[in-house]
């Protein structure tokens, strides 16, 4: 069954199946090179991918050949042919990027990365576009294709490949027989058609357009191809006995044009037939011819031609001539009706007019004039360089009208107005044609510190559009702005200035507030460096490395240290202490031992010689917690490690212990006067055992206090019918606390009382 589905320019397959890796074109002078790196290619990747397969069962290479005959088919150069080879190579790669770019350089191993990535994103776009044939996209599906578009707009050759990798996917499908996933079928229709169209490459938009119906509304589909089919025959000897009529009565008048019938295209005859309410058999491009001229001024001469030979219907002309389309498309549409009243549809344009038709603004002005460099970053010589800026220029104009419609049909859906996707943002282009992304109002300024910080620093003036305007202009989407800068410069504090509009960008304002803060931190280094150096020649230690100095003071530099000197964060005292190292401090135990040794005890409050004497003022002595020693106990001293002397009872068996393992340290120590008067006041622990009855602590209480003795803490532990008591007393004299304890013994059920 015939389809009417665009038949891409022909290449004969060579004995393997594979499409041809060059042709006549390919070889003429300048691509060489071009086709020297697609042979190179299609070698590197054959191993890789001969025996692989894509998840849609398609096998990879067959899958790459396909994608390279669609480009060959709409004009591409063969070094992009080539690219189209390493992308799917760089799959089965460990390190892509650096092995391609070693074998084939660094733009090619750019585009290949850059391409992989836009994949990842046309995934998560599909992902969102559901299985519904029909209907508007939600918002948050826009945003995702937003996101696409710009990735497609920053490189063109980007837009080829994914196109045709797109339609090869499809044909693969259609061929094998096998369902298309919808959600595939429905993102060629809405969003991979649609850019082919906006972009004028309707070669691919046709094919694109009439696969993803066949695949979303089969029913539909077979019944429109049946009913083509039907008259066939028919209809084709209408056509060429018709395109025959038409180009002897072109030859009579001397004009010399080309006159071929027009492929069919299902799914826009069936948008005609929907949306005029049509049957098959009224649809007027079901025969359609195609003339193609040398110049304009045959185009209308044609025209004139047509209209004598036949009826013309003035309501269904289009002069796309005069006004072209937006997307550069030109041509003149007319329909007319021959003798037996059936409507044919003519086309006619010139040979340029054909090319770009077929190709499009990105395929033609970016790569069929291109020779074997493309643009893809590499500068290029005379004309081409400004064509190809104004190629990308119409991409994006294109891509955001694609986004205004998209939210404009948004919006009818929804009966709501939203703002539209590129109300945040806008996008310029340097003088070169490169996009830059800025946010909405931004500035010259803005742009210049996109491009770059130094030249944000520099920037003086602005041309938008070649004319100057100034620095606080708020730009609008598809400017070309062109800065204006000085060699030396700073930049102004107007421009952090919120009111008067300098900049929008929080990047470039912090850039701005960053150059400013690194001038104060110069100046505050200077600052400090000064004083510091000063420092050095009042101690006479200029010989310092200022460097060694920084690091031995715990900076990471000199800077460092200069700045918090010159911030006064940093006093030049410890500079100072370090030129001027203390002499050592002798350690207290070794003081006292000399001391002891010497039989010299009055700075420690002695009274004797050699004799520590203990008292309440008494320096560099503590009362033992293990034995807490009262006057008159037999006491002795132990020195001990950064703490003074520590008084023991001499029948603290701590004491004996440390008195075992090191004699030297212990030295005779005495109560002195103060420590024997009666103000004086020592802690003693009192354990006392008993058994346990109502009102027993209430006695042992009554006792101590008559004694006066004063109870500290107190702690009880109960055991069956005993009772433990630890009592902490305030007494000035240790034998008086023997008579209370005699008393307590005396209490009723008590079994025990003793110093602890």
């Amino acid at each position: 069954m015939k389809t009417g589905l665009l038949n891409p320019t022909p290449l004969t397959p060579d004995a393997m199946g594979h499409a041809p890796i060059v042709d006549l074109v390919d070889m003429a002078p300048g691509h060489a090179e071009s086709a020297a790196l697609l042979a190179k290619a299609r070698a590197f990747a054959e191993p890789l991918l001969l025996t692989e397969r894509f998840e849609t069962g398609e096998e990879a290479l067959a899958h790459a050949d396909g994608v390279s005959l669609i480009l060959h088919g709409i004009g591409a150069p063969p070094s992009l042919r080539g690219v189209a080879y390493l992308v799917y190579a760089s799959q089965y790669l460990t390190q892509p990027e650096e092995i391609i770019g070693r074998a084939f350089g660094a733009d090619e191993a750019a585009l290949v990365a850059y391409t992989r990535k836009l994949v990842q994103v046309q995934r998560s776009t599909r992902d969102t576009l559901g299985d519904d044939a029909e209907g508007p996209l939600a918002a948050e599906q826009i945003e995702r294709i937003r996101k696409m578009l710009l990735a497609f707009s920053r490189d063109l050759r980007v837009v080829l490949l994914r196109l045709a990798s797109r339609l090869q996917t499809l044909r693969y499908y259609a061929e094998s027989k096998q369902p298309c996933p919808r959600a595939l079928a429905r993102e060629s229709m809405q969003v991979f058609a649609p850019l082919a169209n906006r972009l004028g490459i309707w070669q691919i938009k046709w094919e694109l357009e009439d696969l993803s119906f066949r695949f979303l509304q089969p029913d539909v589909y077979r019944s429109i191809a049946k009913g083509l089919d039907e008259k066939r025959l028919e209809r084709e000897l209408h056509i060429e006995r018709v395109r025959q009529q038409l180009a002897q009565a072109l030859g009579d008048v001397g004009l010399h044009a080309q006159v071929q019938g027009r492929p069919k295209h299902l799914y826009s005859i069936w948008k005609k037939m929907k949306g005029k309410q049509l049957t098959l058999d009224k649809v007027f491009d079901v025969r359609a011819l195609r003339v193609i001229v040398e110049d304009v001024p045959a185009c209308y001469a044609a025209l004139s031609r047509v209209h004598e030979v036949w009826q013309p219907m003035p309501e269904e002309f289009s002069d796309y001539i005069a006004k072209p389309k937006p997307n550069g498309y030109q041509s003149l549409h007319t329909i007319v009706r021959d003798e037996q009243g059936r409507a044919i549809e003519i086309q006619i344009r010139t040979q340029a007019m054909h090319e770009h038709a077929e190709s499009g603004v990105a395929a033609h002005w970016a790569y069929k004039e291109a020779g074997t460099k493309g643009y893809g970053g590499v500068q290029a010589a005379g004309d081409f360089e400004s064509r190809v800026a104004e190629a990308r220029k119409t991409v994006l104009r294109q891509l955001l009208a694609w986004e205004r419609d998209l939210a404009a049909a948004d919006d009818a859906a929804s009966g709501e107005a939203h703002r539209g996707l590129f109300d945040d943002r806008i996008y310029v282009f340097t003088p070169g044609g490169e996009i830059i992304d800025l946010p909405a109002g931004a500035s010259p300024i803005d742009f210049a510190y996109t491009l770059h910080t130094n030249l944000g620093h520099r920037c003086r003036g602005a041309r938008v559009d070649g004319a100057m305007v100034p620095l606080n202009t708020p730009l609008q989407s598809g400017q070309t702005v062109e800065i204006v800068s000085v060699k030396e410069g700073g930049p102004s504090m107007d421009w952090l200035n919120a009111e008067l509009g300098y900049l929008r960008s929080p990047r470039a304002r912090a850039k701005v507030r960053a150059w400013f803060n690194a001038l104060a931190q110069q100046a505050t280094i200077a600052r400090g460096r000064d004083a510091v150096e000063k420092l050095l020649q009042r101690e006479g230690k200029t010989a310092i490395k200022l460097e060694d100095l920084a690091s031995n003071l715990g900076f990471r530099n000199a800077e460092a240290l200069f700045d918090v000197v010159g911030k006064d964060e940093y006093s030049l005292r410890n500079i100072e202490q370090y030129l001027r190292p203390a002499v050592p401090e002798q350690d207290p135990d070794e003081l006292i031992a000399q001391k002891l040794a010497r039989g010299d005890t009055s700075h420690l409050g002695g009274e004797g010689k050699g004799v520590l004497v203990v008292g309440m003022d008494s320096l560099l002595t503590q009362l033992a917690r293990c034995c807490k020693p009262a006057p008159p106990d037999a006491i002795g001293g132990y020195v001990t490690r950064g703490k003074g002397v520590a008084v023991h009872r001499l029948d603290c068996v701590n004491f004996r212990q440390m008195s075992a393992k090191s004699p030297e340290r212990v030295i005779p120590v005495a109560w002195g006067r103060q420590a024997m008067a009666e103000s004086a006041h020592y802690a003693v622990d009192v354990l006392i055992e008993a058994h346990d009855r109502s009102g027993l602590l209430r006695d042992v209480c009554d006792v101590l206090a008559q004694g006066k003795s004063h109870v500290v803490s107190m702690h009880s532990q109960a055991v069956r019918d005993k009772v433990t008591i630890t009592l902490t007393v305030q007494t000035s004299d240790s034998s008086r606390l023997q008579s209370l304890l005699a008393k307590v013994l005396q209490i009723s059920g008590v079994l025990r009382a003793r110093r602890k």
